[in-house]
């Protein structure tokens, strides 16, 4: 399956890169470009994309509001020079699927999107270690998600566990012995009963709720 992808950046240059630097890939299909948040909803409607590389700082509307009003019906994978604690905790509370900062490779870049295209949560190692960060100094659980982990049978809540530190489905597997076929009925089941999107909204929540903490 052809993966379409929408790149969405004010600079031209950026856009024109990563255009052809995708297009030269097999799978991966662009299938077009956003000058700013504004633009990047409307080539949503229009042009139904599989993935959308979102920058973060653009003129008018960022992309951070952009990811709020496209997630759910694309994923995002936010590509940024800013590796900052406030843009990763805001762009993956948006509903962004993958946080990439723009200096990885062009292995990196497509290893990204074929994964968040393939519904898998994705993070630099990087912008993992400071969002734990900022996790833990954001402070107590949250009482009211808290609640809901109670909906959860125990190996679940194991596998939530799992996929809040990061885990792949095949590595879940092999953790837990069992086949990657049951690992994913896991995560659907967790993700209906907790009411969430993806992996990356239950790893938010693993880390909102308490279940796990910075350094565990």
């Amino acid at each position: 399956m052809t993966i379409r992808v929408l790149i969405a950046d004010d600079q031209e240059l950026v856009r024109e890169g990563f255009s052809v630097l995708l297009t030269a890939q097999d799978g991966i299909e662009v299938v077009g470009e956003a000058v700013d948040g504004r633009d990047a909803i409307e080539k949503v409607d229009d042009l139904a994309p599989d993935v959308v590389l979102m920058d973060v700082r653009m003129p008018g509307l960022d992309g951070l509001q952009a990811t709020r009003e496209v997630a759910g019906r694309t994923e995002v994978l936010v590509l940024t020079t800013f590796d900052l604690d406030e843009y990763v905790y805001k762009a993956l509370r948006a509903g962004a699927s993958g946080f990439l900062l723009k200096n990885s490779s062009a292995h990196e870049l497509t290893h990204a999107i074929r994964v968040v295209a393939d519904r898998q949560a994705l993070l630099a190692p990087s912008v993992t270690r400071r969002l734990i960060a900022e996790f833990g100094r954001v402070g107590a659980p949250r009482a009211p998600n808290r609640q809901r982990l109670g909906k959860l049978t125990e190996r679940e809540t194991e596998v939530l566990l799992l996929i809040a530190q990061g885990r792949s489905n095949s590595e879940i597997a092999a953790d837990l012995v069992v086949v990657e076929q049951t690992v994913k009925s896991h995560v659907s089941r967790i993700l209906t009963k907790l009411g969430l999107r993806d992996r990356t909204q239950a790893a938010v929540f693993a880390y909102e709720t308490g279940l796990i903490r910075p350094g565990t």
